[in-house]
């Protein structure tokens, strides 16, 4: 019955027919005690046998009052008399009546339709409580836990939207048991109780469908937090990672001060500039990327704009600020490299002068014709110098003023002196020439100089000067006309004699700068190249990027490979090359720089011994793509082992530099110094000599070092007595030498036979 229907009250029909009358006594006590509504009438079909129907109304008039009843109760005998009170529209058919009622179908579409309505009860509550969770839920702080929120929270909410789906169903499926027996007879007249039982579960499922709806709506802004709140955390972690990574790159950025010490120096810094960006733009590209990423969440409305903004513009800021370091610190090089080209030209030019001066024969100049074509070859020279030399200092100070430190300045100052002296002695060697070439009216002899002064004709490099020893007059006498010289011309044969002797000295002076210049330019040409291959090849070989390449027989080897070429690098380039330049204004006492350094030059002699290993090892793994990919990258001409060469060959350097110095200096303050020098040198090249001949001794059963010191060592002619003894003196000289290596030590002498490879 409907809710509306409850406020007119009830009809109670009470069917008895075939039970007793203590049934009916008990239905209208159950009745009377506990009906929850208004009862308008009670109506009872009594039972049908006499005996009980006479007992029931005797019974009924007795116990009327324990009834407690304030409606009538009316006892029918019969089916018919109930139709008087009912309808029979109203009446089942077990009642005479038309209306369509199954009992048990009404009691299982109850008991559905009850347990249903518990169903969506305890689904909403369990939303509701879910609900709860989510909300009261706090933002993980870090990837990994947001990542477990969202896949926990995401594995509930499924769960749940599961048991909303299976009470769905469950009402669909009671709602069409109710429209059954309308779908299988179209006659068949929906009764009230059946509507009613349809508008509930409709309305129970609207409910659902309604918490549905609202828990979708929730979840999808719970998601879409928990989502930004993990975009949020991989963009924390991204920073974190991009920050760290610049940070580190603006420190490293920071320690390039170095402006360079030379052409070659500065092309290195470059390349080294240009290495770095390389491998900095990884972080740089990732941190303008990730910005890019904060940027996409600003414009979706992430919650976090407030933390995510600041990130972004952080990060652009160490982008500019390595773009910008970047870029000034190659402008600073660019500048440098350009002010270093200039020394460098400037230099070259005094060189040539210089070169052009020591080469003009002296005695060619004492003639007019002589003099007039120096003095030509002289001026044209002088032209080149508004291309080729500094112009003004104070323009170089001012235009290069953003690199000029306190080295580079004393550089410069030494390369103007040096272009200024050079100038000057143009100058004066101009000015000699001018009076020489003036118009003479007798002939003038030529006066033959000291041959020691005289240099036949330019030569390539100051290791190949060489003076004119064997000058004699001879060729004077030649020239000499039929005239006798006035005693005026006598004083002018003095004159050009004492000329003869400054000019001597100071072709001597040249050529002692040249040497100098030489020794200073290959060594600063030896330091580099060390350095080149320490970073380009050893360096490389820890390079775990490159270690595909290497052969196993590289492994752990790289001692063997480089010996301490690392050590021979840090002496020549902390410490040796900046006391040879201390020498650049007077080269004829280079030879205290070797003599105070002579100790540290036995690195050489540790060098010298591994090279047989180093070349052994290099037969075995010169094809190994790793060396082939260094030598691509420094873009070299020769391989490693000419590189290897390197202190080998430079050692033997000094002691040509010095003899050639020596020989320009013999009369200089210096020269017992460079004497020295020259003889330590050339020990230290005898006991590096030795000592690799010592280690390439084999199948000596005792100890080498107990034969006391090495004194000489050197391969000599053997010959020995034949077997069968000889007669003749000259059957004995018929006999074949051997070639044996004979070491001279302290306490014994020790034959060796040359093994051929």
């Amino acid at each position: 019955v409907i809710l509306q229907d409850a406020g007119i009250g009830f009809i109670l029909v009470i069917d008895r027919r075939q039970d007793k009358w203590t049934s009916v006594k008990a239905s209208v006590l159950r009745i009377a005690a506990s009906f929850p509504a208004n009862l308008q009438l009670v109506l009872v079909l009594r039972p049908t046998g006499f005996f009980q129907r006479t007992l029931s109304d005797i019974a009924f008039k007795f116990n009327r009052d324990d009834f407690k009843m304030k409606v009538p109760v009316i006892m029918l005998s019969s089916v018919p008399e109930l139709h008087g009170y009912i309808d029979k529209s109203q009446l089942t058919e077990d009642l005479g009546g038309t209306l369509d009622y199954c009992h048990s179908r009404w009691l299982c579409h109850r008991t559905a339709i009850e347990s249903f309505a518990l169903m969506v009860k305890q689904t909403a509550q369990m939303l509701q409580a879910f609900g709860t969770e989510l909300a009261e839920t706090e933002l993980p702080n870090d990837v990994q836990s947001t990542s477990s929120v969202l896949s926990a929270h995401t594995e509930k909410k499924d769960k749940a939207k599961e048991d909303l789906q299976l009470a769905l169903k469950e009402g669909s499926s009671i709602l069409e048991s109710l429209r059954e027996p309308l779908a299988e007879s179209v006659a068949h007249s929906v009764n009230q109780d059946e509507l009613d039982n349809q508008a509930t579960v409709q309305r129970l499922l609207a409910q659902l469908n309604e918490t549905e709806a609202a828990f979708d709506e929730f979840w999808a802004k719970h998601q879409q937090k928990l989502e930004q709140c993990l975009q949020l955390r991989h963009f924390e972690q991204g920073f974190r990672e991009v920050k760290t990574s610049l940070d580190t790159v603006s420190q490293k950025i920071a320690t390039f001060t170095d402006v360079g010490n030379s052409l070659a120096h500065v092309q290195h810094l470059l390349k080294d500039l240009t290495s770095f960006e390389e491998k900095s733009s990884v972080a740089v590209d990732r941190a303008r990327a990730l910005s890019l990423e904060g940027q996409k969440l600003i414009e979706n409305k992430h919650y976090a704009v407030d933390s995510i903004h600041p990130k972004c513009e952080e990060l652009q800021h160490l982008c500019d600020h390595f773009t910008t370091e970047t870029c000034r610190r190659r402008e600073l090089l660019n500048k440098s490299l350009e002010l270093h080209s200039l020394l460098e030209t400037s230099m070259k030019w005094c060189d040539e002068g210089i070169f052009l001066l020591a080469s003009q024969p002296v005695d060619k100049c004492q003639s007019q014709d002589g003099a007039e074509a120096a003095l030509q070859e002289i001026e044209k020279f002088l032209e080149t110098g508004a291309e080729n030399k500094i112009q003004e200092l104070s323009n170089i100070y001012k235009e290069y003023d953003c690199i000029l430190n306190e080295d580079l300045l004393e550089h410069v100052q030494k390369v103007f002196q040096k272009q200024e002296s050079m100038q000057e002695m143009f100058h004066r060697r101009q000015a000699s020439l001018k009076k020489l070439a003036a118009k003479q009216t007798r002939p003038v002899q030529p006066v033959a100089p000291r041959p020691e002064a005289l240099t036949k004709s330019p030569c390539p490099s100051p290791g190949a000067w060489r003076g004119s020893e064997n000058s004699s007059s001879e060729g004077n006498v030649l020239r000499r006309g039929p005239y006798r010289r006035a005693k005026s011309e006598m004083s002018e044969t003095r004159q050009g004699r004492t000329s003869s002797t400054g000019d001597e000295e100071e072709s001597l002076a040249i050529l002692r700068r040249h040497v100098m210049n030489e020794l200073l330019d290959t060594e600063r040409a030896y330091v580099d190249e060390l350095l080149c291959v320490l970073e380009g090849y050893a360096a490389e070989m820890d390079n775990p990027l490159m270690a595909h390449l290497i052969s196993t027989g590289l492994h752990n080897k790289k001692d063997i490979l480089f010996g301490n070429m690392e050590e021979i690098y840090h002496f020549h380039n902390r410490i040796f090359l900046r006391e040879l330049e201390s020498c650049i204004d007077c080269p004829e006492l280079v030879g205290r720089c070797f003599l105070e350094r002579m100790e540290e030059f036995q690195i050489y002699e540790k060098y010298c011994q591994n090279k047989p290993r180093s070349e052994s090892l290099w037969r075995q793994c010169s094809d190994c793509p790793f060396f082939q990919e260094c030598q691509k990258k420094l873009d070299h001409k020769l391989s490693l082992d000419s590189y290897l060469l390197k202190p080998v060959q430079r050692i033997t350097k000094y002691q040509l530099l010095l003899k050639e110095m020596l020989k320009y200096s013999k009369n200089c303050e210096g020269a017992e110094d460079l004497q020295e020098a020259l003889s330590s040198i050339l020990g230290i090249l005898k006991a590096v000599n030795d000592s690799m001949h010592l280690i390439a001794i084999t199948g000596y059963d005792g100890n080498l070092g107990d034969l006391g010191k090495l004194l000489m060592q050197g391969s000599f002619s053997v010959w020995t007595d034949h077997k069968k003894g000889h007669t003749k003196v000259k059957e004995l000289a018929r006999f074949k030498p051997m070639q044996r290596h004979l070491f001279l030590h302290e306490k014994a002498v020790l034959f060796c036979k040359k093994r051929e490879e």
